[in-house]
């Protein structure tokens, strides 16, 4: 089930729905806000409590850990001058002069093309309110918390969100659920660096877009969903993604097709406005990243098309390919800065980044198992089925899941920050921030939470 086509889902009504939305609304967030926080003092009584080594762990930890371990470099003190605390975002990345907590800076560049972040007061993110836990007491999703959270600026991002939707024909007749959504407010709180309200805007149409093509395609949301097409409409959209360039004869014929479908108008306007604020290798590597997801939404088709129930691990492994990674993928563009091509291939780099962007995802599958019919995928009711327990027993096996992604990225990120460049560092600690910002959207947006309507 697509992201928008839960909101006028119904909620199902037994044990593990109600367990799972008090994990969501639960106010815990044990993970510490900062990925990369100063290491403290040695403890005066030698034992070494507070030190770099009991703060990072020597390796990886969890999933794959064994052939992680032999891929981490030797952990090396940051460069002199590489330190984060107090070095200004570059302009139009954020309120001048200010970074957000938590958050370490490369050394500021030229201006970026945007309006210039306005000066806000970051309120607190409004606790949620505790409710009496039932059964498993020890389930807690482990997240850091939000940076910040300033509605007026996700509301204003709503607005526009909307806007544009309005303009490019997706979603007609539906544009009440893309603000109730708000995907606009999920932005906000996912980029605490900057509070430009055009490269927000530049993330959530990007998003927006990118959830449109499973709507429209894959789960018939917006139009009549054709699994056995699911190949032929991807393809055309991909054509977009990556432009294709046909001979001068054919080449009006594909430019009809696309033009005429909203989604394809879509991907198109998201690109060529992200191109005005971000760099090529930027833009490429979105592209390259929406083609991952074309190829796990045709497998969802294959599923769909056949009636096949996959296992467990196939699976994990669709969500490692459909995932929020798109969005996550461009943390450093909307802040204003660059994570070197070299450093973001890298292996490790990826093994890390991939992760997060799994146990985001998970979340949006703890959800769905009660906003879903029975018979979609989710991975509680996939490990319900596979393990032959209950649903309430599968939440619980998620949500360990989930945190042992997580431990895993913290563990690894931190490792690997260590040794990195400052732009390295900078972009784990955007990407754990994007995790807290997911995790409090998911806690508060009425996608989740509100009534539902049809």
């Amino acid at each position: 089930m697509s992201l928008l086509s839960r909101m006028s889902a119904s909620t199902a009504a037994h044990a593990a729905v109600e367990l799972v939305d008090v994990l969501l609304r639960d106010p815990k967030r044990p993970a510490s806000p900062d990925l990369l926080a100063p290491p403290t003092a040695p403890a005066e009584d030698g034992s070494g409590e507070g030190s770099v080594a009991t703060r990072l762990p020597a390796g990886p930890t969890g999933l794959g850990s064994a052939a992680a371990t032999a891929l981490l470099p030797p952990r090396v003190a940051p460069a002199p001058g590489a330190a984060h605390a107090g070095v200004p975002l570059p302009r139009g990345a954020g309120a001048p002069g200010r970074s957000a907590p938590g958050i370490p800076v490369a050394p500021p560049g030229p201006a970026l093309p945007g309006r210039a972040g306005r000066v806000r007061e970051r309120a607190e993110p409004p606790a949620a309110e505790p409710r009496p836990r039932k059964g498993r007491q020890d389930l807690v999703l482990y997240c850091p918390p939000a940076l910040r959270d300033d509605p007026a600026l996700g509301e204003e991002v709503d607005d526009r969100l909307v806007e544009w939707a309005e303009e490019v024909g997706i979603y007609p007749g539906q544009l009440d659920k893309v603000r109730r959504a708000e995907f606009g407010r999920l932005m906000m709180l996912a980029h605490p660096e900057t509070d430009d309200p055009d490269r927000l805007l530049a993330a959530a149409m990007c998003g927006l877009s990118e959830w449109a093509v499973d709507d429209h395609c894959v789960d018939g949301e917006v139009e009549q969903a054709r699994p056995e097409l699911l190949g032929q409409r991807l393809a055309i959209l991909h054509s977009v993604i990556d432009q294709a360039n046909l001979p001068m004869r054919y080449a009006p014929q594909l430019e009809r097709v696309v033009r005429a479908d909203p989604v394809a108008v879509a991907l198109r306007s998201a690109l060529d406005n992200l191109a005005t604020m971000a760099t090529t290798s930027q833009v490429r590597r979105l592209r390259h990243e929406l083609g991952i997801m074309f190829v796990a939404y045709n497998q969802e088709g294959v599923w769909q098309n056949l009636g096949q129930r996959p296992p467990v691990w196939e699976f994990l492994m669709h969500r490692h390919e459909n995932s929020f990674i798109p969005c996550m993928v461009l943390v450093d563009a909307i802040a204003g800065y660059e994570l070197p091509y070299g450093e973001f291939a890298d292996p490790r780099v990826r093994r890390a980044f991939t992760l997060a962007g799994t146990a985001t995802v998970i979340v949006n599958d703890l959800y769905s198992m009660g906003k879903e019919d029975p018979g979609d995928f989710s991975l509680p009711r996939l490990i319900a089925s596979e393990d032959g327990c209950s649903l309430s027993e599968a939440v619980g096996r998620t949500v360990e899941i989930h945190d042992e992604l997580m431990h895993t990225f913290e563990a690894e990120a931190s490792a690997l920050a260590a040794a990195g460049s400052p732009e390295l560092r900078r972009f784990f600690a955007s990407t754990w921030a994007w995790l807290g910002g997911s995790r409090e959207w998911h806690a508060s947006s009425a996608r989740y939470h509100g009534a539902s309507e049809g």
